[in-house]
């Protein structure tokens, strides 16, 4: 073994050493100071730990911390990255490395430093006492940013629980004053209620946290209800639902507003859409479906979000066909793929029948298109912001929707136009004559509904 080599195999230069992330400082252009006083922003300092893959893989997984830091209000002074096995168990980045973060965020000026991973309570207290300001690991970063973009009432209440989650393994208490015992009114004049054998104000606050939690769970459970009522009126009517998912940011809602017409909110911006919006519409033979809007994913969502929005993400679980979008001008879609298909995993979506758009087909590189074609040969390449691709996508979307399997031929009395309506929406039509008696209609239909049409068979 060589001087300068380590008994872990990486150069001793390159563990010794944060290495500065070039053109990730956020630049702020043409803002008063009362539009800054406006946005609060944080001042940040990014740190990663790159343990594998390549020297991109670890500034592209930056880059992204970066974009979520910004939308979350902050302005980002600095990136730094430590070449090591593994995150070191203490202070994330190894001590020796502490003091030149503290360095940093003393010459910057930062107010808080973020950490690309998900850091243990211990790691995040003691690099806190370590650099003096606030540190926040990415999961509290996401966290952060749905509790500001969740609008509807389920939404607020899914991500407050993640957030509980998050917290309750988190509690500390200050100089002892979460730690002490609460009996009688010890505990801030608690008294009945807060008093206990021994019980600590820590383990009051853990308590009511839990209390907390059982209550969203519940209102949740009845704000679910609505939905469940939409989804099994779509399946009494027998009308197929299409999810359209993907990474933040890939142009999910822009795809469903130039398929649908849906008018919904479009944002450069990470994760703009968190309350699913579902759209009807229909093929060109005139079948009936449904699209849905879903919430963004990104590499490593917390396991938190996934368990609080579990009743949303199911929606591309019982979805008949997904439409997987992809950033095609993104430096890794083949990664960002490999992270949406996780959280498929999670929520057993893996066997739903999936499309990949590929979006932004006109910022994107040709060489990385044809590459994800030949890795993804159920794909099409769209632009939802020109319209490249979409009739396209239209055709596949149609030929994978599930088709009606009973073939009918009925004579329908001129009073049971309902039903002739029906054998449009979600039916195949053959053909059709208005006869005397009634209307003469060969089609394929779904079993329910040819159940109904049976007393005017021919």
């Amino acid at each position: 073994m060589t001087e300068t080599q380590g008994t872990d195999g990486l150069e001793l230069e390159e563990r010794n050493s944060l290495r500065r992330v070039a053109s990730l400082r956020t630049e702020l252009q043409d803002i008063t100071e009362v539009e800054y006083r406006q946005l609060r922003l944080e001042r940040v300092v990014l740190v990663g730990v790159w343990t594998e893959g390549s020297v991109e893989d670890a500034e592209n997984s930056l880059a992204e911390l970066k974009l979520l830091a910004e939308t979350a209000g902050s302005e980002v002074l600095d990136a730094l990255i430590q070449r090591r096995p593994k995150p070191d168990p203490a202070t994330f980045i190894g001590s020796g490395k502490v003091e030149e973060l503290h360095a940093v965020v003393e010459s910057t000026g930062a107010d808080t430093v973020i950490c690309d991973g998900e850091l243990a309570p211990s790691q995040l207290r003691n690099l806190e006492d370590r650099v003096k300001v606030k540190v926040v690991d990415r999961t509290a970063l996401i966290l952060d940013i749905f509790a500001q973009h969740a609008k509807s009432a389920e939404g607020k209440a899914q991500v407050e629980l993640a957030q509980l989650q998050y917290q309750t393994q988190r509690l500390r208490g200050w100089g002892g004053n979460l730690s002490r015992q609460a009996g009688g009114r010890a505990a801030g004049g608690e008294g009945i209620g807060g008093r206990g054998p021994g019980e600590t104000k820590l383990e009051t606050d853990r308590r009511r946290i839990q209390a907390k939690m059982a209550k969203l769970r519940r209102e949740l459970k009845m704000l679910s209800v609505t939905r469940e009522t939409k989804k099994a009126n779509r399946r009494r009517h027998q009308i197929p639902s299409v999810a359209i998912a993907g990474y933040t940011n890939a142009g999910k809602s822009s795809l469903l507003n130039r398929l649908t017409d849906a008018g919904v909110l479009v944002e450069d911006a990470l994760f703009a859409t968190l309350d699913p919006t579902t759209r009807r519409t229909q093929t060109s033979d005139g079948r009936v479906y449904t699209m849905s809007d879903t919430v963004g994913f990104v590499r490593h969502l917390p396991h938190q979000l996934v368990e609080a929005f579990r009743s949303t993400l199911e929606e591309v679980a019982e979805s008949d066909l997904v439409l997987h979008v992809v950033d095609g001008s993104h430096p890794d879609p083949a990664g960002q793929i490999a992270a949406v298909r996780e959280v498929f995993a999670d929520v057993d979506a893996l066997g739903v029948p999936e499309i990949i758009v590929v979006n932004k087909a006109d910022a994107a590189d040709p060489t990385v298109i044809r590459q994800l074609l030949a890795r993804e040969p159920h794909a099409v390449v769209v632009s939802a912001r020109t319209g490249e691709g979409i009739d396209e996508l239209l055709d596949a979307i149609e030929a994978d929707l599930p088709r009606p399997a009973s073939r009918i031929e009925v004579v329908l009395p001129y009073a049971r136009g309902d039903l002739l309506n029906q054998i449009h929406a979600t039916g195949e039509i053959e053909s059709i004559e208005h006869e005397g008696d009634g209307t003469h209609v060969t089609a394929l239909v779904a079993a329910e509904l040819a159940h109904q049409l049976e007393p005017f068979a021919v």
